[in-house]
């Protein structure tokens, strides 16, 4: 039943993606971080009590997110068919197959014509860094980059944990990376209460990283891409990346494509040197946006049949 839900979720997020109107559980997620952090930062007042606070903050929002979505599937369970539908559509909320390929979608349209000024705003929505000087190859390295690391976050590792423990443990794999994303910076403002949610995070997502090397060279097998390469790149470059898991998909899509990501960045106004990924056999270009979606919707296919297979065979 729940490899079932596992299907019907990832069939939801195909068709469907993250609707802007849609109440998405990650803003509730957004909002207790939010106002557990407030509580904590009025009690702490030092860097240990913030980094302790900072745990607090993990346990809190990690916990409730489980237990409620435990609660919900539960109580769900208890109407004929309930299960399925809690579970499948919990399970849908946490992909992003859908939502990452229409976010670069349209900054590749911006690309092609030639409107770098509201392509730099695009991109600005699903990365980091500072993107108010970017050139044309820069915003599409940004592009490529996003979309590789977040096959991980958004597909590979939700749906591994999914497979695990339906969704309650997806959802609790949500809140993780949220916590990540929003707390887990090395600027002053978070250096100590983002510094457990940032650990736990490159913990969480230190198995789906490293399959995502297998994953992403089948799909680009599929696609008739250089899947060798993938490999390779994956596994040669994994350190060339300041956190431990994000130069294996990033690996794996510059070995396909046969280009080179990574260089300087502009983060809170410092320059960040990220060391080179790939080799540069040709210069980045527009089209390698759809090449790259190309290589998530077809490592979205690989890993849920290849973990069907595998929890087939164990269970």
């Amino acid at each position: 039943m729940n490899i079932l839900s596992i299907y019907i979720g990832y069939i939801i997020d195909l068709i469907i993606g993250d609707p802007y109107s849609f109440p998405h559980p990650v803003r509730f997620i957004g909002k207790l971080i939010k106002i557990t952090e407030d509580q904590i930062r009025k009690v702490a007042k030092n860097d240990k009590a913030l980094k302790i606070g900072g745990f607090i903050l993990w346990f809190i929002t990690v916990g409730v997110t489980y237990l409620v979505t435990y609660l919900i599937v539960k109580l769900s369970s208890l109407i004929p068919g309930g299960f399925l539908i809690a579970n499948s559509f919990l399970i849908y909320t946490t992909l992003a197959t859908k939502c990452l390929k229409d976010e670069a979608v349209k900054i590749y349209e911006l690309l092609k014509t030639k409107d770098i000024e509201k392509a730099r705003v695009q991109v600005s929505y699903i990365v980091g860094r500072d993107t108010t000087h970017l050139d044309e190859g820069e915003i599409i390295r940004a592009t490529v980059e996003t979309v590789a690391e977040n096959t991980v976050d958004g597909i590979i590792a939700p749906m591994f944990y999914a497979f695990i423990g339906g969704a309650p443990l997806a959802m609790a794999y949500k809140a993780i990376n949220t916590l990540d994303s929003t707390v887990g910076y090395k600027n002053d403002k978070y250096k100590d209460l983002g510094f457990a949610s940032a650990k736990i995070d490159d913990i969480a997502n230190f198995i789906p990283a490293r399959i995502s090397s297998i994953l992403m060279a089948i799909g680009s097998f599929i696609l008739k891409y250089n899947y060798k390469d993938a490999l390779k790149i994956s596994i040669r470059d994994r350190k060339n990346h300041k956190s431990p898991n994000c130069a294996y998909p990033e690996g794996a899509v510059a070995g396909a494509l046969g280009i080179q990501l990574g260089g300087i960045n502009i983060y809170f106004g410092k320059a960040v040197y990220k060391p080179t990924i790939g080799d540069k056999h040709r210069e980045i270009e527009v089209d390698d946006i759809v090449k790259t979606n190309k290589i998530m919707y077809a490592t979205s296919i690989t890993s849920i049949v290849v973990f069907t297979i595998i929890f087939k065979f164990l269970y």
